[in-house]
């Protein structure tokens, strides 16, 4: 078996909070030059996109130096570059930092934020905000929120204590709790523990539920309800993709601005930021695995459909 070699320091700074791609050269191929690799790699890019990167001087390797266009293929060799991004949307929402010390920062992320950038959401991210607005080009994601989702994000200062802190969440000893406003069932046993298998695949928006061992765990509970809504405590023990909104829609309570369940909508526009997904990650409760500290921290957030539900209905 081939040892994991560790990857050299990215020789290019970050752009607008975000990290040059770094691309390793496979071990097996037929390529001549590396440019050759990267036209049939990022076929995607469009014709002339890979040629003109070359051309411009834009793939660099470990030593910053410029890769030529006709640079021979070397088996396991890095090289790097910026990805020209799209303008994006940018999300009119505040990301608020609640805590910030010389290892971590915990932010209070909005609605429509992605957490990390992927796919159409670069820039406009948690993670590029906060890097670019504290001047920490290290800082790294503990774990993530779904775009739609708001509330605590848990952030590393030092990349070789992310680690550490990512372990808490694979090893459940992070206390995560929500809040929800879903409709009132009066008719529904509450609280309970729900307990199934949630398969999310590869392409497919929704995730669904499956016949199997659990793999997803959350507790349901009513904080208070009127008019024919009420306000949810969800406390998961575990963190399956959309798992909240899979299990608050099997109970036949789906939240309140959902675009997935219990049906999958049109998508809406950019610039669309009415009716925000009713579903806040309100605590993050855990012991510092650096500095021992035990942490509780609580968003400042509000669910808008329970403050006003005509006001977040008429948006």
């Amino acid at each position: 078996m081939r040892r994991r070699t560790q990857p050299p320091p990215s020789p290019l700074p970050q752009r607008d909070g975000v990290d040059a791609v770094r691309v390793r050269l496979p071990f097996e191929g037929a390529w001549a030059t590396v440019r050759e690799h990267l036209v049939e790699r990022l076929s995607g890019a469009g014709p002339g996109v890979v040629a003109g990167m070359f051309d411009a001087g834009q793939v660099v390797g470990a030593d910053g130096k410029a890769v030529a266009a006709d640079a021979a293929y070397v088996p396991g060799m890095f090289v790097w570059f910026h990805r020209e991004l799209p303008a994006e949307v940018r999300v009119p929402f505040a990301v608020d930092v609640v805590y910030r010390d010389d290892h971590i920062v915990v932010a209070d992320k909005p609605h429509f934020l992605a957490t990390t950038p992927r796919g159409g959401h670069v820039t406009e991210t948690a993670l590029a905000r906060l890097r670019r607005e504290l001047g920490l080009p290290a800082l790294g994601a503990a774990h993530r929120l779904d775009r739609l989702t708001a509330g605590l994000l848990l952030f590393t200062v030092r990349p070789e204590e992310r680690g550490a802190y990512q372990t808490l969440f694979s090893d459940k000893r992070v206390h995560k709790e929500y809040e929800a406003v879903a409709p009132y069932d009066p008719g529904l046993a509450l609280p309970r523990t729900v307990r199934s298998r949630i398969l999310k695949e590869r392409g497919v928006l929704a995730a669904r539920e499956v016949d199997g061992e659990p793999n997803a765990v959350t507790h349901v509970e009513v904080v208070e309800q009127r008019d024919g809504l009420a306000r949810y405590r969800l406390t998961p023990t575990t963190g399956q993709t959309h798992q909240l909104r899979v299990h608050m829609n099997a109970l036949g309570i789906p939240l309140l601005g959902d675009p997935l369940y219990p049906e999958v909508t049109a998508p809406t526009p950019a610039d669309d930021f009415r009716r925000p997904l009713q579903l806040l990650a309100r605590a993050l409760e855990f012991t510092d695995p650096v500095t021992g500290v035990a942490h509780r921290f609580r968003s400042a957030r509000t669910l808008e459909a329970w403050a006003s539900y005509a006001g977040w209905a008429a948006r």
